[in-house]
């Protein structure tokens, strides 16, 4: 069930910066490392949902009604604009605070979670990509594409925790200037509005 040409497919994948890559790493440079964690795990959680809407077959209503995948996209686009904002205006989970101890992790999760979540096209994903790899001779098909499923959000938590390490060790550079936090929050406002712009678009 579990191949290596799996294995292989969903790692090149995942390791294609997207809206949850980019949320980690903002993460990892401006928090603790506990922090960073914490967002690569709302991200992978956010997969869950895409994951059992393919298996029971709900993401095919979705590619199939445009205005439920609309809807849906609708408040994708308008959550990315809205870290956009707080991002610009120097406000949210990405910003910097000179006492990190005091930061929400909660709010952490449940942002990485929202920026994975209203992305329409993560469901219609995984029911073109998981089932190619449920063998026909599979007793129970539902059960082996929930298993790769578990193991892809493994994969995706492994290489978005490594996405956010890697972050954090460039950290010290980054909070020695408050100039330089200023324009990194700015840059992240501008990719999550041009993410934004890409999703009203698909």
């Amino acid at each position: 069930m579990i191949t290596l040409e799996y294995l292989v497919a969903a790692l090149v994948i995942i390791l294609i910066p997207g809206t949850g890559v980019i949320y980690t790493v903002g993460i990892g440079l401006v928090h603790k490392r506990l922090s960073m964690v914490y967002a690569a795990l709302g991200c992978t959680l956010a997969i869950s949902p895409h994951l059992l809407a393919s298996i029971f077959g709900l993401s095919a209503l979705l590619n199939s009604s445009a205005v439920l995948f609309n809807i849906v996209k609708f408040l994708g686009v308008i959550y990315l604009l809205y870290m956009a904002y707080n991002l610009f205006m120097d406000k949210g989970v990405l910003e910097f605070r000179p006492n990190q101890d005091k930061v929400n992790n909660n709010a952490i999760i449940k942002n990485g979670f929202l920026v994975n979540a209203l992305n329409p096209k993560l469901s219609i994903f995984f029911l073109a990509f998981i089932p190619q790899f449920v063998s026909k001779s599979s007793e129970s098909p539902l059960l082996s594409m929930f298993i790769l499923g578990l193991v892809f959000m493994l994969m995706t938590f492994i290489v978005f925790v490594i996405y956010g390490y890697f972050a954090n060790l460039l950290q010290y550079k980054v909070i020695q200037s408050r100039g330089v936090i200023k324009s990194m929050q700015k840059f992240f406002a501008v990719i999550f509005a041009i993410l934004a712009y890409k999703m009203a678009n698909i």
